[in-house]
């Protein structure tokens, strides 16, 4: 933000070191994903090639140590994703699936050989992942998944169907839950094993830059070393989800702020009966409720990325932040659009094809219902989720 913006000099609570990442990113969202995020999204493309080069900035699983990955901290992973969100958040979210749910998956709960196969490859994007819990009827409520992995002799039998999967599609790996006689377990099945099949879900209104997929399981035969030995339970995919959750906190605000921007620069020049529209009232008034916004919502990104590194980081404070910045942000960038008039509806501008993504993003890794209900449940101690 520019110095006016940032009315909290929230900059002056980053180090030197954190700013310079800031800045390599968002070079790299300015040149590199911003000159093509029109054509990429209304063509509803991904740019499969982005993936080894978001590897060699070290984007990827970068908050892992070890095996090849970047080993940077939470405040810096944060702020990675709050300026790919700021470019598109299908772009952050491939950053996300990729790092977050399926590098994250293997690096908490894989073996010593799995890691080594896999983490590698994946941190500098010439393997791709994909993290397969979500189903067809099991959205908030995985424990009802119907994906299921019987043991035959010494391997494994799987079948079922994943909904909503990113990267499916183009993923040389999936990480797929799947329920056994054990409980919850996961199992890592390479994309080419007969009976994996991963079809793209279209068309669609959001995320339209990023790929989702339906997944289907008949009779994939695994053998016993594709089981995740330190998994079991709903424990680890939940791991997962939110880390996933904490980089959106983040992720969010990147979006609402280059939305704040893009609108902020057009009111200063846009002119309405003879004088620009940022000199009236009512703009006035728009800009800063979105300001005082985004400043409240990245202060707590990074209070919650400060907890997280110093391992105090709690699952219902990263409930606290999902919630209100996405909420916030979708609101910020609706906002937004109205400033630039019928202009907004364009793909000139970037308001409302954040506002869309958003829409994607307030609802996956928990909804704003699911956090509410987590959150009223610490509060009262009493669960109302059923």
């Amino acid at each position: 933000m520019t110095a006016n913006s940032d009315v909290l000099k929230l900059d002056g609570l980053l180090s030197a070191e954190e700013l310079a990442l800031r800045d390599t990113v968002r070079g790299f969202v300015r040149d590199r994903i911003k000159p093509n995020i029109k054509q990429w999204y209304e063509e509803a493309h991904f740019p499969v090639e982005i993936a080894r080069e978001m590897g060699r900035l070290g984007l990827l699983g970068m908050h892992l140590k070890g095996y090849g990955c970047p080993g940077r901290s939470a405040v810096e992973y944060g702020i990675a994703a709050m300026e790919l969100e700021a470019g598109d958040s299908g772009l952050r979210t491939f950053v996300s699936v990729q790092g977050s749910l399926a590098m994250s998956a293997i690096h908490k709960w894989g073996s010593e050989e799995q890691k080594n196969a896999y983490l590698p490859g994946m941190a500098r994007g010439e393997i791709i992942g994909c993290f397969g819990l979500t189903e067809p009827t099991a959205g908030s409520d995985p424990s009802s998944m119907q994906t299921t992995a019987v043991r035959d002799g010494d391997g494994w039998v799987l079948n079922g169907a994943k909904r909503w999967i990113g990267l499916a599609s183009i993923a040389q790996v999936a990480v797929i839950w799947a329920a056994t006689d054990d409980g919850v377990r996961g199992f890592l099945v390479p994309t080419e094993t007969p009976g994996f099949s991963a079809a793209p879900i279209e068309p669609k209104l959001s995320m339209r830059a990023s790929i989702q997929c339906d997944i289907r399981l008949d009779n994939v035969r695994l053998p016993a070393d594709a089981r995740l030995p330190k998994a079991k339970g709903l424990r680890g995919p939940f791991s997962c989800l939110n880390e996933a959750r904490y980089g959106i906190i983040w992720g969010a605000m990147g979006a609402a702020r280059d939305s704040y921007e893009e609108v902020l620069k057009y009111s200063l020049e846009r002119l309405q009966f003879d004088k620009p529209l940022a000199a009236y009232q009512l703009t006035q008034e728009k800009l800063v409720n979105m300001l005082l916004e985004i400043q409240k919502g990245t202060l707590l990104a990074i209070h919650t990325g400060r907890l997280k590194d110093a391992g105090a980081l709690e699952p219902v404070q990263i409930s606290v932040g999902k919630l209100n910045n996405c909420r916030e942000a979708i609101r910020i960038c609706r906002e937004a659009r109205t400033i630039l008039g019928g202009n907004g509806i364009t793909l000139d501008y970037s308001p409302l094809r954040h506002a869309n993504n958003l829409e994607s993003v307030r609802t996956y890794e928990g909804t704003d219902e699911v956090h509410t209900l987590i959150l009223g449940n610490h509060i009262t101690g009493q669960p109302a989720f059923r």
